[in-house]
């Protein structure tokens, strides 16, 4: 090989590049030049490490935990102190909203509870804390770091995996251990490490509470245990009818970045739904995604009582979760918009009600589900009837079991 043979090779690549990089930006223009740059230095400078949502020294193995215990069990009399291990919560989680339920509900039984942050990337408490009190200003729990440790507390309850394996690790002083399960969590990744560790999770002999028969029933089958279950809710006090809405538009959550809420699918869907019915108006809420190839009115993150004026203003709208019945079902049922829902025999004994449109989760299926509720002659008695089916009692009674379990593990039957 002679000195100018890599020197032309060099050429040619760097023309290559060239002629990829004119090319893009002809058929996509700047932005897409821009987008396709920035993948490719994530590539080159991305360490996978950071995908990775426990430390290394967090992680536990349900073959290794001999976790310790206390002695003696407190008097029904006395009061409680259970801490609560979560990670820092975005403004508005759906997930986070319903642990803090849980943990407003300990908190009038008459309970001290405290919150133990895992922030695997080491933010400040500090911020975490100015967020939950911000959106969630009726928990009066303290805040802590969870990898300070966990300790002082009779009782401490998981509410992910990754928070499980924090707690296997880091609570290690006599304590009761449960976890306020979810989502199957598992179901978040193909089959691989996480989803080996988010398994291991439920053979940690924590006493496990499964938010719904989906995820009590895949414990039982995939795991082998048999856990506490109690039922969803829905917040009826916000998520309701309002007169005088025209119901003009169909709406879809929008979190690209999650796979198990069926963005992918819901796209597709959704440009296929405007083909057929272009008369409708979209709306998305959540992400603000760009370059749709249908229009569509983003409106980011909404605030409960903005999300039931959306939802009052639509005919339907998409309910989509692979991974347990999504929470947005029911509360679109209340607001009289009729949801479209992924099929599956496990999120039916969920959402036993008669006004969901179950959908085949394919872009056809999808599409054809939300043009058949959109057809209908009859919206407004739909929506009429669609609120009134929704259950009355909102979270009261998975709040009052969550009492009544965590009682039972500390004080003893």
């Amino acid at each position: 090989m002679n000195a100018e043979e890599p020197q032309g090779s060099a050429a040619r690549r760097t023309g290559a590049r060239a002629a990829k990089a004119a090319g893009i930006l002809r058929a996509g223009g700047p932005r897409a030049l821009a987008q396709r740059l920035a993948r490719h230095a994530f590539h080159r400078l991305h360490d996978p490490s950071l995908d990775e949502p426990l430390l290394d020294g967090d992680v536990a193995d349900s073959t290794r935990l001999n976790l310790a215990t206390p002695e003696r069990r407190p008097l029904r009399s006395e009061q409680l102190r259970i801490g609560w291990v979560t990670t820092p919560p975005r403004a508005g989680s759906g997930g986070h909203t319903t642990l803090f339920r849980m943990v407003e509900a300990v908190e009038r039984a008459g309970h001290r509870c405290e919150l133990f942050l895992y922030d695997r990337y080491g933010g400040d408490v500090r911020e975490h804390e100015r967020v939950i009190r911000g959106w969630w200003p009726n928990i009066g729990a303290g805040v802590h770091d969870a990898s300070a440790g966990i300790s002082g507390v009779d009782a401490s309850v998981a509410s992910s995996w990754d928070t499980a394996h924090v707690l296997a690790r880091r609570g290690t002083a006599p304590m009761r251990r449960l976890y306020f399960i979810q989502d199957f969590e598992p179901f978040f990744y193909a089959r691989g490490s996480m989803y080996a560790l988010a398994e291991d999770t439920y053979r940690f002999g924590f006493r496990c509470i499964a938010l719904g028969e989906m995820v009590a029933e895949l414990l039982r089958s995939e795991v082998g245990i048999a856990p506490d279950t109690t039922e969803f809710g829905c917040d009826t006090s916000v998520y309701r009818l309002l007169p005088g809405r025209a119901r003009t538009g169909v709406v879809a959550y929008a979190r690209p970045d999650v796979p198990r809420r069926g963005y992918w699918l819901a796209r597709l869907a959704l440009e296929q739904f405007h083909g057929l019915h272009p008369e409708i108006d979209i709306h998305m809420y959540g992400a603000e995604i760009n370059g749709l190839p249908f229009p569509v009115a983003q409106h980011g993150r909404l605030t409960p009582a903005e999300l039931n004026e959306l939802y009052n203003r639509s005919i339907a709208g998409l309910a989509m979760s692979f991974t347990n019945i999504s929470l947005v079902a029911e509360e679109m049922l209340a607001a009289g918009a009729i949801p479209v829902v992924n099929d599956s025999s496990h999120s039916r004994a969920d959402l036993v009600n008669g006004h969901v449109a179950w959908a085949n989760p394919t872009p056809h299926g999808i599409a054809a589900a939300l043009g058949d509720v959109v057809a209908r002659a009859d919206r407004d008695a739909a929506a009429r009837s669609a609120s009134e089916s929704v259950r009355p009692f909102g979270w009261t009674k998975a709040q009052s079991d969550v009492v009544r379990i965590l009682e039972d593990e500390v004080y003893g039957s």
